[in-house]
């Protein structure tokens, strides 16, 4: 039961993560034809394309990629159905139907925050060891465009020390806080 826990957890991270990323690529006008932008695009267009043509026309022509993010809420909803399922047992159980739908959706949310918070980590970890390494890379740029927005508000209060950068650390520290609060 615990392998198959973690099978649907980790593919459903990587679902969820994916429409994330690829509403916060559009956000900040990145192109799609580079790197992660055609992986993102080819993992969820199953999912985003016929939520967007459910979507109102204001909300389809808003500069926040609505389709990607309710993508993302769908899939978290269907991962909390699937984890409730599975932890139960298939069995019937003796709570209302509200109940249950709380339970979903709180496993949901769990499951967005978290994913939020270890994408983010990736990202950064990403993006640290590529600016050491090979940071010309031209990975290296896109990495910057996604990280900066998250970045700009730790690096106003942490000044460099040495000529070294530590505001990629304090947010990685400040992300597995919140993961640690989460759990």
């Amino acid at each position: 039961m615990r392998v198959l826990l973690f099978l649907l957890d980790t593919l459903f991270f990587f679902l969820v993560a994916a429409a994330l990323m690829r509403a916060w690529m559009n956000h900040q006008r990145m192109q799609m034809t580079v790197q992660p932008g055609r992986f993102v695009m080819a993992l969820t267009n199953w999912i985003v394309q016929p939520v967007r043509r459910l979507l109102p026309r204001p909300m389809a022509q808003s500069r926040m990629d609505w389709g990607s993010l309710m993508s993302a809420v769908l899939l978290a909803l269907a991962y909390g159905g699937v984890w409730l399922a599975l932890v139960t047992g298939g069995q019937p159980v003796e709570v209302s139907p509200l109940a249950m739908l709380l339970g979903i959706v709180t496993v949901a949310i769990k499951l967005l925050i978290r994913t939020v918070l270890q994408g983010l980590m990736i990202l950064l970890l990403v993006y640290a060891v590529l600016s050491w390494v090979q940071p010309r890379a031209p990975v290296t740029s896109t990495l910057d465009r996604l990280c900066a927005p998250m970045l700009r508000p730790v690096r106003r209060v942490v000044p460099k020390v040495g000529g070294v950068d530590l505001s990629v650390l304090i947010l990685i520290i400040l992300l597995q806080v919140g993961l640690m609060l989460l759990a």
